[in-house]
C-alpha cells in the first residue's frame, strides 16, 4: 500500500509541475516531494487499517 501511495504521489507531482510549465528539474522536484507525502499518508493509513483490523 505504501508503494502505491508513492507512485500516486509521484504522478500527482509530475502533473502539477507540467501544469505549471516546469522544466525537468522542477518536474523531478515536485515528483519527489509529492511521492514522499503520498508515501507517508499511505503508511499512516496502513498503520490505522492494521490497528483497527
Amino acid at each position: 500500500m505504501t508503494y502505491i501511495g508513492l507512485i500516486i504521489g509521484a504522478l500527482f507531482g509530475i502533473f502539477l509541475a507540467n501544469r505549471r510549465k516546469g522544466k525537468i528539474m522542477d518536474i523531478l522536484h515536485y515528483a519527489a516531494a509529492c511521492a514522499i507525502i503520498g508515501g507517508l499518508v499511505a503508511l499512516i493509513a496502513n498503520v490505522i487499517i492494521l490497528r483497527l483490523g
